[in-house]
């Protein structure tokens, strides 16, 4: 990229320029794909990994529903695919999975083969998060050292952290409709909390990043992650463009905030 505009949120109007250039095509570990069923056929593992390489994508957070998705990408890609594990066997548990008890040896046979890293994506809203189930399955991320990726809102968040305080958050679409401001507070409250901004357009309307946001990453650099959410086939081919996007909104940070949320954050969290 070429050196950054002068951009700054400090006050009296002083936008001092960052010290560092951004490079032409910095890589991207995105933190929110999904490789479900409906994709198989049009997108199979080799049309993905054109499309992460069109994309600059080094790395990506892989989930899907059936799991068997991730897992046949993550054998295709190894190095590329970081897989996680949905508490879904089919999309009809996605309503029902935070109570029901036939999941957990569900997800326990699935995570031993070793290979996943989190478990998640998942929805959870509310006090759903309060059922048994739930708090079994924080449990159990903690003990096997897994991150859990909520789609949830704030309040389920603070359950997540109620049910085993030494849980490892990671918040999908940073809440979603939570405000910057929001983001923030939790953000304060919880050191083990992580977000990516998937599908948040608010972050940089127009192409330029929105000031409260901005502050928010100054703020937190160390905690926030990019992520585009594959959540149905066509979204496949909003990949590229969205890493472009991603891109121009980044360069307007200094290079070494830049960095972190664009693949170090990601890489710190959920491992080589």
């Amino acid at each position: 990229w070429l050196a950054n505009p002068i951009l700054s949120d400090l006050p009296g109007n002083r936008r001092p320029q960052p010290s560092t250039t951004f490079g032409t095509s910095p890589p991207l570990f995105d933190a929110h794909i999904h490789y479900s069923q409906s994709a198989w056929q049009q997108y199979p593992p080799a049309e993905v990994a054109k499309i992460f390489e069109q994309a600059g994508i080094s790395r990506a957070l892989v989930s899907s529903t059936p799991n068997d998705g991730t897992e046949r990408l993550h054998e295709a890609m190894p190095k590329r695919v970081v897989p996680e594990l949905r508490p879904y066997r089919t999309r009809e548990d996605m309503a029902s999975w935070n109570r029901d008890p036939t999941i957990l040896p569900f997800i326990e046979e699935r995570l031993n083969k070793g290979i996943y890293r989190g478990i998640g994506e998942f929805h959870l809203h509310g006090d759903d998060a309060m059922s048994e189930v739930v708090k079994k399955v924080v449990d159990l991320a903690v003990t096997r050292g897994l991150i859990l990726h909520a789609h949830s809102d704030g309040r389920a968040v603070e359950h997540l952290f109620a049910a085993n305080p030494k849980a490892r958050v990671l918040w999908a679409h940073a809440g979603m409709s939570s405000s910057a401001q929001e983001v923030g507070n939790m953000l304060e409250r919880h050191r083990n909390l992580w977000v990516e901004l998937a599908i948040r357009s608010d972050v940089a309307p127009g192409g330029r990043l929105d000031p409260a946001w901005r502050a928010l990453f100054l703020r937190f650099p160390d905690r926030i992650l990019v992520g585009t959410d594959t959540w149905v086939a066509s979204r496949w081919e909003e990949v590229v463009p969205l890493a472009k996007t991603t891109r121009r909104w980044l360069a307007e940070l200094p290079r070494e905030v830049a960095e972190k949320i664009a693949h170090k954050n990601a890489a710190a969290l959920l491992g080589p």
